[in-house]
């Protein structure tokens, strides 16, 4: 019995021993593994300047809509807009699809580059690569367009050309505007204009 409890006594005084060495090794491992890890390597981090962001106001695929005093429906898309620096009337826009539906049923879509858009002067310039189609044939390109939201207007300050019904055309200035009779619409194009008639083949 004696020697029963003398081993017990020798064994307990022994794991109080071994045990907080076992631990303090399996804590060293534990280190030593970290040493080797480096937790910035497994998260992927975006460079961005988000100090540039943060200044930056603007929006992507952003919307204008609005109606003329005629009635006609005039929706602008950007993939990107912003307020300008000076004059936060001014909407800075990208990549520009322009609609304009009339109340006659036609429609008429411009796609350009770029756009300036004045918010109280209710207008819009259109710049780069500008392609003006209409519902009923024509297709224009030019340099430039303004346009009004207000009213159903818009111009080329400079050449066009394109073609139409009639045939292949080109002028110095073209004119998109409504007249005082309920729906209607012209294309007006001044500053000579150089038209290249094509007869229309008759399928009887």
């Amino acid at each position: 019995m004696a020697w029963q409890d003398n081993f017990h006594s020798r064994f307990v005084a022994w794991m109080k021993i071994i045990l907080p060495l076992a631990a303090l090794g399996l804590l060293s491992t534990l280190f030593l593994i970290s040493r080797n890890f480096d937790p910035t390597k497994s998260i992927p981090i975006a460079e961005i300047d988000l100090e540039q962001r943060a200044q930056d106001q603007g929006a992507t695929n952003a919307a204008f809509a609005g109606v003329t005093r005629g009635g006609d429906e005039v929706l602008l898309k950007a993939e990107a807009a912003r307020p300008d620096a000076d004059d936060p009337r001014l909407i800075r826009a990208e990549t520009i699809s322009a609609q304009i539906k009339l109340k006659s049923g036609a429609v008429i879509d411009v796609t350009s580059d770029r756009a300036d858009m004045h918010q109280s002067r209710y207008s819009a310039t259109l710049e780069g690569n500008v392609v003006l189609e209409t519902s009923t044939g024509y297709r224009m390109t030019s340099d430039q367009i303004d346009t009004r939201f207000d009213d159903l207007y818009a111009e080329t300050p400079g050449p066009v050309e394109g073609y139409g019904p009639p045939g292949d055309l080109s002028a110095g200035r073209m004119v998109l505007h409504g007249d005082q009779t309920p729906d209607s619409a012209h294309l007006l194009f001044t500053d000579g204009v150089k038209l290249i008639y094509t007869p229309q083949i008759s399928e009887e």
